[in-house]
């Protein structure tokens, strides 16, 4: 057989024909997140693209391989025994492409984006208040604050760096338990003086509930704990899927709900509902560990530690303190009222501005 040089065939031609035949980094990622999901449906809403674009970047990996990589059975998408090692060889390709992109990080100074994902309502009542003050001290770095209740996926570099309420179980990940949330029942001041304020289980079942329900707050699981049997119609008046909407639903009457306790001391409005039905949530952050080696993702997670210390608030702490009593407790700096921006205008200024 005549080599390249016998044929005559240029190098750079040679070369262009070899990259031309190697599958792209793009499809071998798409292989990569189709077999960790187990289905292209699940794998294309991950990553926020179209089903028809994923299937169509993987027949063309298959085909520019020559081998059947994913096959279909009842229980979703398997990788093929042909599959297996180069599924090996594409995640050894991932760690390797993370590893470059950090190593081009490191040596930068304290400006640019660190990426934070966070759960919704600990984002918008308690982080967004907080990092204000950081930013100040960094003014040229660019917070990308991403709040959802789906965990982030930092080994795959989703976000620099996720406060979530469910313990990663992934042993390449740093993580670190900030403290504890408890959330308590709380009801609007309208609503008790139009209903009433229940002091028993029994009571409460007469009443109207709020819920939230999403990823990580196990709404149901405490749903069929406390209440097995009673049907949602006419006793759940609504269900909500964030946090911001399950606090106004509560504070605006819509019916008796659970808030962290640290509300009260933001400025919530709303009052304690005194039954002992508390449940504790640990918060916990994750990184990877190559990522806190980059300064300003360094900055990040050290501010992040600082803003959950159970030892100055003492609503994070491992112990249940009753709402009532936070104030007691804090002996910190006034805090953010995150509900301050919410007050409509007056009645003369909206009647001003429409005069206008």
């Amino acid at each position: 057989m005549q080599s390249n040089q016998q044929r005559r065939v240029p190098p750079e031609e040679h070369n262009e024909a070899i990259r031309k035949a190697s599958p792209d980094w793009e499809s071998i990622r798409w292989f990569l997140e189709v077999a960790r999901h187990g289905s292209f449906r699940a794998a294309a809403e991950h990553a926020n693209i179209s089903i028809n674009l994923l299937r169509r970047r993987i027949m063309d990996l298959e085909h520019s391989l020559g081998l059947k990589l994913l096959t279909r059975h009842v229980t979703g998408v398997q990788v093929t025994p042909e599959g297996r090692p180069l599924l090996a060889v594409a995640a050894q390709m991932e760690t390797a492409a993370f590893g470059f992109t950090r190593a081009g990080q490191r040596s930068k100074p304290i400006e640019g984006r660190v990426r934070l994902t966070v759960t919704e309502g600990l984002g918008t009542f308690w982080v967004v208040p907080r990092l204000v003050e950081f930013q100040r001290a960094y003014p040229k770095l660019l917070i990308d604050l991403n709040c959802a209740m789906r965990s982030a996926d930092v080994l795959r570099l989703e976000a620099d760096a996720a406060i979530q309420l469910e313990r990663p179980t992934s042993p390449d990940l740093k993580v670190v338990r900030l403290g504890r949330m408890h959330i308590s029942l709380f009801a609007s001041r309208s609503y008790v003086d139009t209903y009433g304020c229940p002091t028993s289980h029994e009571e409460l079942l007469k009443h109207r509930m709020v819920f939230h329900m999403a990823d990580q707050t196990r709404g149901q699981h405490y749903y069929d704990q406390l209440f097995p049997g009673v049907p949602e119609i006419g006793f759940v008046s609504m269900i909500n899927n964030v946090s911001s909407a399950h606090y106004w639903a509560i504070a605006k009457g819509a019916g008796i709900g659970w808030l962290p306790t640290y509300a009260i001391a933001i400025g919530a409005r709303v009052i304690p509902v005194n039954i002992n039905h508390v449940f504790p949530y640990d918060i916990w952050l994750t990184y990877h560990p190559e990522a806190a080696q980059i300064p300003r993702v360094r900055k990040l997670l050290d501010w992040i530690v600082s803003a959950f210390d159970p030892r100055e608030f003492p609503w994070f702490r491992d112990e249940f303190i009753h709402p009532d009593e936070l104030a007691k407790s804090y002996r910190g700096a006034p805090l953010v009222n995150m509900f301050e921006g919410f007050h409509g205008l007056p009645a003369a200024g909206v009647s001003a501005a429409a005069g206008r």
